[in-house]
């Protein structure tokens, strides 16, 4: 791939989120080239450049803007944001705890996802062991297939490591290849809601965010950078991870709800009632106990845009299996095409898929409010960081460029909890002028759970 290789990716994504041929000759690149700050043996940096493009032009597209741009060196940046934060100065702590790793098993790799205790404990509860020490030895003694299936038998999450032909093969595999990189579905029949116009593309769009870990968070957080008005909802019981609730709280507004009792459930639906959009980065099937599958949301919040955001997407052997970038990396197997040595697994140089399929759930959401406004109904969005992967895999390689980072100065310090919170401002302007955070608190489950007026 060279340098130039974005224009054709963009189209690609610019196709899958709306069809309008014309809309990219607004998008420009600006700076130089990306591809060192993110050297890579697949496009990675012509990827992104797609991804944060089309969340661009789909902004330009809702607001009338002319002209939508992105530094490179920006965009790089904002693709690694979780890696730049800090708080009062300090890093927040390492982005994988010490049980998400790859391990040496007795015929391959495998990779485990133990940042939350209730994944570490399930890992353990799989192994047989009770301590970190006596991990590496139990996964030793066993294949990686056994390794994998025991614990997403036990509610964990695991993968052993493929090569991109076994994965296509892969039963999941080949029903990922077989879907769009964004599915769009119109749900049921129903009156188009109007919307006032305001200062930015997303000016008065309520979005309800019940999502985590990067991909959704990007998603959200874009959108009120945007102008939404983006309320995030996290259950008492399951905390999120402090790096994470930093990286993922700009722009947003943060609260607790515990959908599982009548009365959080109750509250869920009146938020809804009050929303235009649903994010949501839980598994397919997992919010049906509250309502809350597509079919289901068109007939009790008829009217809303619903995008869908899972690892494996929502069909396919995998469909209801849990994952994480890291992880999908190694299933289909960008790993093995990142091997520094052909023997070791690699990784990208950033959680791209994590941040690109944010940034096109950010396009999807609101190219999708436009396609309600005009035809009506209930518009759901399906993505996936599997298809992502199926999407970045088909490109042709690369190789890794050589030169220095160029980063830039793309920090800005936002208030939090526990301290100034230094993180990356939102990538991209419009006509000329710079996107920025709203000056918003970042202090996680601090809010009521109310809209704001509009």
């Amino acid at each position: 791939m060279t340098a130039e290789s974005w224009p054709g990716l963009l189209a690609d994504a610019w196709r899958a989120v709306s069809g309008d041929a014309e809309m990219p000759a607004r998008f420009s690149l600006n700076g130089p080239s990306p591809h060192a700050a993110l050297p890579s043996a697949l496009p990675v940096a012509d990827t992104a450049v797609a991804c944060v493009g089309a969340a661009l032009l789909a902004a330009a597209q809702a607001g009338g803007h002319r002209a939508a741009a992105v530094d490179a060196a920006h965009l790089a940046t904002a693709v690694r944001s979780e890696g730049r934060l800090r708080v009062d100065g300090a890093p927040v702590g390492p982005g994988f705890a010490p049980l998400s790793r790859f391990w040496d098993t007795a015929d391959g790799w495998v990779r485990t996802h133990a940042n939350y205790p209730w994944h570490r404990d399930a890992l353990l509860t799989a192994l047989g062991v009770t301590g970190d020490d006596d991990v590496a030895a139990a996964i030793a003694a066993s294949t990686s297939a056994d390794v994998e299936n025991r614990v997403v038998e036990a509610g964990g999450i695991a993968v052993a490591m493929r090569t991109p032909e076994q994965w296509s093969v892969h039963p999941h595999g080949r029903v990922v290849a077989t879907q769009p990189l964004i599915t769009a579905t119109r749900l049921a029949p129903g009156a188009p809601r109007g919307r006032r116009p305001g200062p930015l593309p997303a000016s008065g769009v309520r979005v309800l965010d019940l999502t985590r870990v990067i991909a959704g968070p990007v998603c959200t957080r874009y959108l009120g950078a945007l102008g939404a008005d983006v309320l995030r909802l996290d259950p008492p019981h399951r905390p999120e991870l402090p790096i994470h609730r930093y990286d993922g709280l700009p722009g947003k507004r943060s609260a607790l709800l515990d959908a599982t009792t009548p009365e959080g459930e109750r509250h869920l639906h009146e938020l809804l009632d009050g929303a235009d959009v649903l994010v949501h980065g839980y598994r397919p099937g997992a919010l049906s106990r509250f309502g809350l599958d597509g079919h289901a949301l068109a007939e009790r919040h008829p009217g809303l845009v619903v995008v869908s955001l899972s690892a494996w997407g929502s069909e396919g052997p995998w469909g209801d299996r849990r994952g994480f970038d890291s992880i999908v990396q190694v299933a289909t197997g960008i790993a093995v095409r990142e091997s520094p040595d052909g023997l070791r697994p690699g990784a990208l140089p950033c959680q791209l898929l994590d941040h690109g399929t944010g940034y096109l759930c950010a396009a999807a959401a609101l190219t999708a409010l436009r396609e309600q406004s005009v035809h009506g109904g209930t518009q759901l969005r399906e993505l996936s960081l599997a298809r992502t992967a199926h999407w970045l895999l088909g490109q042709p390689a690369t190789s890794r460029p050589e030169g220095e980072r160029s980063e830039g100065d793309w920090l800005t310090t936002l208030p939090g909890e526990d301290g100034d919170v230094t993180t990356v401002t939102p990538p991209g302007s419009l006509d000329g002028t710079p996107l920025a955070w709203p000056p918003l608190r970042i202090a996680y489950g601090a809010d009521p759970g109310t809209w704001r007026p509009r």
